[in-house]
């Protein structure tokens, strides 16, 4: 089982970026996909969260409105539009997935993560 993020990079305040987390090792369908972040000297945070059936829901109350989860089952990838971007929003952002829904925020649900992708905004 694998996940890697990528799409990461610098941009300026107010830009945008795509991520995207290409799974592979089991099907995208059946798993919910979560997006974390980590700045340096924070802890992890969770960002989004995309269902299996469907449906998102925000870990993250500052992201509402510029941050938006999708998936394309058929090429197991889901993604990350991330606009308006913020110098606040510098984080290495990674994927993890799990079985079952989104629900509340509980990062030990997520059995498998992958590496991140470094999101650096410049002001």
């Amino acid at each position: 089982v694998q996940l890697q993020a990528s799409g990461g990079g610098l941009v300026q305040a107010g830009g945008s970026l795509r991520l995207s987390c290409v799974v592979s090792g089991f099907t995208l369908d059946y798993y919910t996909i979560g997006w974390f972040r980590q700045a340096p000297g924070k802890e992890r945070e969770g960002v989004l969260c995309g269902s299996s059936g469907g449906g998102s829901t925000y870990y993250l109350d500052s992201v509402k409105g510029r941050f938006a989860i999708s998936r394309d089952n058929a090429k197991n990838t889901v993604y990350l539009q991330m606009n308006s971007l913020k110098p606040e929003d510098t984080a290495v952002y990674f994927c993890a997935a799990m079985r079952g829904l989104c629900g509340s925020y509980v990062p030990r649900r997520f059995n498998y993560w992958g590496k991140g992708t470094q999101v650096t905004v410049s002001s």
